[in-house]
């Protein structure tokens, strides 16, 4: 089946709450992002995302946290696509050091694992 990565610094600007935590509807954000490449891998189109079967916030979140978002397609149907995804903390920032220091974390941090379904209508697949 497909899958799909990508990594992003959370910004002060997605910081929302105080002590710059993330707001957990970020990692969504993430995760429809990795469904929209998935749909596209396995389907040539961007489809739309039907809903969350599950969503589960593990760890906190917070401006200068390095995001990997990864997902992958776990079950086809005629139109609807199955997902299942993973939100890692793999560098944090070391304010405590420096102004700029920070860490690659040897094991990363599961912050958000949630599974869903998308949807391809059959009229805009083309693979």
């Amino acid at each position: 089946m497909e899958k799909a990565m990508i990594r992003m610094r959370m910004s002060m600007h997605d910081a929302h709450y105080g002590g710059n935590l993330v707001d957990g509807a970020k990692m969504l954000q993430l995760f429809g992002d990795v469904a929209t490449e998935l749909l596209i891998r396995n389907d040539g189109d961007e489809g739309l995302f039907a809903g969350y079967d599950s969503v589960e916030f593990t760890a906190p979140v917070y401006a200068g946290d390095y995001i990997e978002a990864v997902g992958e397609i776990i079950k086809c149907g005629n139109s609807s696509r199955k997902m299942k995804f993973e939100a890692r903390k793999v560098i944090i920032p070391r304010p405590d050091l420096s102004d700029s220091a920070c860490d690659v974390l040897e094991k990363p941090i599961v912050v958000c694992r949630a599974s869903g379904t998308c949807v391809v209508p059959k009229n805009k697949q083309r693979k």
